[in-house]
């Protein structure tokens, strides 16, 4: 088969699709109103899923069970990693304020949530992830889309996409750099990162290196190479001709806390976790019609091997919108800060 290269993304000189969509569904559906709220009962899983991998952690440890290397990787790949990006999910519900209704309630437990994570990303998440949703596709300030060296570096080779997964945490913790319009250290960072330290720092005394390095792993596989990492090509990428946005409709959104139902939280990004179901079961045409995904490690072989799908296909643009003419039409809590101006 011939390599087919890409030397740039889709380009769009239209504004990001969801908020005309949203006003049609809200106009139509008026009842989906009734789904904005938050949902504190966020705060238990998240207390599980962190007791959960320190008890794990310390399986590993010489003070519990020493296991090899070898089991130490299998448990992180089928048991670790669902709890980090278990975790990640919370951390999306508190940078949308839907977990509690005082802000510094949610950063807290966004912090909470980052701790058997490694580093510390939860505030500068929550700066970035924003700006994601009022501007999709804007490269200076959408950290979601790759650099374009980034893209040019990794292009279609099934290798090259593999190691692109493999560190995609890295490319993704550089990209907030470039981005204009968020000041990204500020106290709050600050105590993330304290905090973070602090925690590693018991780990590795406590438990040793071993536990540690089961933590460092479980989270490179959570959001890289590995089922789970075909969550960022399911979102954005253009797997459905030039659809921007995918939602994945599979039995991992049970342990990925309803986070496929992507195009349903784009359009309603002040709907709880536990009820996006029910925002495709009321607007169910405005989803059904559109192209989905079913199977992560489908999506993942695809990705990998499909020499037509590359890290250029994704959909750029440098059509902001307007701030606030949009605002007026949602409910307050529907419109993004951006928005509201």
């Amino acid at each position: 088969m011939s390599s087919k290269k890409f030397s740039s993304f889709r380009w769009s000189d239209e504004v990001e699709p969801h908020k005309a969509r949203t006003k049609e569904i809200i106009t139509k559906h008026p009842e989906i109103r009734q789904l904005i709220g938050r949902n504190p009962y966020t705060i238990l899983v998240i207390i599980a899923a962190v007791g959960l991998q320190l008890a794990l952690a310390y399986i590993v440890s010489p003070l519990g069970f020493d296991l090899s290397w070898i089991w130490t990787v299998v448990l992180a790949f089928f048991a670790g990693a669902f709890l980090c990006h278990t975790l990640f999910v919370c951390i999306h519900e508190a940078s949308h304020n839907l977990i509690f209704k005082n802000k510094t309630a949610n950063i807290l437990a966004g912090i909470l949530s980052n701790l058997p994570q490694v580093f510390p990303s939860s505030v500068s998440f929550a700066k970035y992830h924003m700006k994601h949703h009022a501007y999709q596709g804007v490269e200076a300030l959408d950290a979601d889309m790759p650099f374009r060296w980034e893209a040019r570096l990794i292009n279609n080779a099934p290798v090259g996409k593999a190691v692109w997964l493999l560190f995609y945490p890295i490319f993704q913790m550089l990209r907030p750099l470039r981005l204009k319009e968020i000041k990204l250290f500020d106290g709050w960072t600050f105590v993330n990162l304290l905090v973070q330290v602090v925690f590693m720092t018991a780990v590795i005394y406590f438990l040793g290196g071993k536990a540690a390095i089961y933590l460092l792993i479980s989270f490179f596989l959570s959001v890289g190479l590995h089922p789970l990492g075909a969550r960022w090509i399911q979102e954005h990428f253009l797997t459905h001709g030039d659809q921007e946005t995918k939602s994945y409709y599979g039995p991992l959104n049970l342990t990925n806390l309803n986070v496929g139902y992507h195009n349903e939280h784009h359009d309603f990004p002040s709907v709880p976790w536990n009820r996006l179901p029910k925002v495709k079961q009321i607007a169910g045409s405005y989803y059904t019609s559109l192209g989905y995904h079913t199977s992560y490690v489908g999506l993942l072989f695809q990705f990998l091997f499909d020499r037509n799908i590359s890290v250029y296909s994704r959909t750029a643009r440098d059509k902001r919108g307007k701030r606030s003419a949009k605002a007026p039409h949602l409910p307050a809590d529907m419109a993004t800060p951006e928005e509201l101006g």
